[in-house]
């Protein structure tokens, strides 16, 4: 191989710098933000039935980052692969071939212990692998100036310098000598007890062209000699000296074919994501359902604001548009929402929820604008149905999964409530909320909080904090609901009358 160049393939399609690591363990509290995002909607929509892409898309969404050049960096290249989809899909079909190809190879057992068996499946499998790079590189010298993003040019322009005509050429000699259709030359000398020692793989000198000299010319000086056909030990003893001179350079060209597996294998992870986003953006336009690129901003602003922002995972359900909401909660650590019972509150939350992880892992986000500060953690707390195999009270279980976010929280993170210590007294649970919602602001941790409690909810307002935002979920004066949020006082009431009035009084007519 070439020496080194087989080494400097590299993706770097997730970060400027680095692969992606699809290993990565997630934090702790992902499970609970799955359930509550419903993000199993989200990464289905995603995958479109492929385990292993469904896989690739749920770690890559829950490792969201804060760094803002990370960001922008993927979303450059999401917009590249939304204009130039086909290509995209392309160079992704073509790295899955090939994976899938080696992976056949290495099931019908090139791996095994024998050298001789390793040389040869190592040359079948690197054959391939070049014939797969001279596509690769085909795709990149073709489009390497139509792409913008730095990421796609720097993977096309790394493509054209390392797999030049010189690199193609190299390992096309070696792999044709590595077959030894003329035998193999190994030299060895004499150790302890006249056993053969210091195997060593040599090069055969050229063969001159001339086959009259070949034929009658002087011969060179040695020894040789020839195996019965029926010698069996004499044959598998030739085997076992064959086999550790070539030991060597066997292992050599299978490390090398390991490296360019490695590339292709890192380059179908990292393309993956942007596929689930294809697979992702094309859901949601034949649904007629708007998407943006945010506006990410420094995790110590309070930036928080949007346009037609909707709960994308509720649309994929509905297979139809839902509503879309507007926010303007800029320089604000509190938004406390409140009103109507089902007037689409929780609906609200899951959608900030949402487009603030799809914009934290580079995404486009479900809205007609968006922009907010980066969170350094994206935690949820939301209200439990009863679980029978639980040892302590609901409300004990609530403070115990509050004080576990308490434990992981940091600065600048945002903090999402959906009716939480409401498992308590009204009262009781107010004050709760009231004083845990008070430290978490006093270390500078956005909140966003759905509830039906009035005291809690008018006591915050009361405090007129300049920080706070209070909003209400739209109900029409017939008691219908609209589903959007508008800001609002705090109300002492969920009009759980109109939904009892609504339901009997439809079960009366029925």
């Amino acid at each position: 191989m070439p020496e080194g160049k087989d080494t400097f393939l590299k993706a770097y399609l997730m970060y400027r710098d680095q692969d992606f690591d699809l290993a990565r363990e997630p934090g702790r509290h992902t499970a609970a933000l799955v359930q509550d995002l419903e993000l199993t909607s989200l990464f289905a929509a995603m995958s479109q039935g492929d385990n292993w892409l469904a896989e690739v898309v749920k770690k890559a969404v829950l490792a969201s980052t804060s760094d803002l050049d990370t960001i922008r960096y993927r979303q450059d290249i999401l917009k590249d692969c939304l204009e130039r989809e086909a290509i995209v899909r392309e160079i992704y079909e073509l790295v899955v071939e090939t994976i899938e190809t080696e992976r056949k190879h290495n099931y019908y057992g090139y791996r095994r212990r024998y050298p001789t068996l390793i040389l040869h499946g190592a040359v079948s499998v690197l054959e391939m692998l070049v014939d797969k790079l001279r596509r690769l590189r085909a795709i990149a010298e073709q489009h390497v100036t139509t792409f913008e993003s730095d990421g796609f040019r720097t993977l096309f322009a790394m493509l054209c310098e390392q797999l030049d005509d010189d690199y193609f050429d190299t390992i096309r000699r070696h792999l044709k000598q590595l077959k030894f259709e003329r035998g193999v030359l190994i030299s060895a000398r004499l150790g302890d007890g006249n056993k053969g020692a210091d195997y060593v793989l040599r090069s055969e000198n050229a063969r001159r062209d001339d086959w009259v000299t070949r034929v009658f010319g002087p011969k060179a000086a040695g020894y040789s000699f020839q195996l019965h056909p029926r010698d069996e030990s004499g044959a598998r003893a030739l085997s076992e000296l064959n086999d550790r001179g070539i030991n060597l350079v066997a292992n050599a060209l299978a490390q090398s074919t390991d490296h360019v597996m490695s590339f292709f294998t890192t380059l179908r992870v990292e393309l993956a994501f942007y596929v689930g986003c294809l697979n992702l953006h094309a859901r949601l336009a034949a649904q007629g359902e708007p998407v943006c690129f945010p506006c990410p901003a420094a995790a110590g602003e309070r930036r928080h604001s949007g346009t037609g922002l909707y709960d994308v995972c509720l649309a994929l359900n509905l297979g139809r548009p839902a509503v879309g909401n507007e926010l303007n909660a800029d320089g604000k650590d509190l938004v406390i929402v409140t009103g109507a019972n089902q007037g689409g509150k929780s609906t609200f939350l899951r959608s900030i929820g949402l487009a603030q992880v799809m914009m934290q892992c580079g995404m486009f986000v479900p809205a007609i604008s968006f922009e907010a500060n980066v969170c350094e953690r994206i935690l949820t707390h939301y209200k439990r149905e009863e679980d029978p195999s639980m040892k302590s009270g609901k409300f004990d279980e609530e403070l115990s999964r509050m004080s576990d976010i308490v434990d992981d929280v940091r600065p600048n993170s945002l903090l999402l409530f959906n009716e939480s210590f409401a498992a308590t007294n009204e009262r009781e649970g107010s004050e709760i909320a009231r004083q845990i919602v008070t430290a978490l602001i006093e270390r500078r941790i956005k909140v966003f909080f759905v509830t039906h409690q009035y005291d809690f909810a008018h006591g915050m307002e009361a405090g007129n904090p300049p920080a706070a935002l209070f909003l209400r979920a739209g109900r029409e004066a017939d008691g219908a609901r609209t589903f959007k949020i508008v800001e609002g006082q705090p109300l002492d009431t969920s009009y759980g009358a109109d939904l009892y009035g609504r339901i009997f009084a439809d079960g009366a007519a029925g």
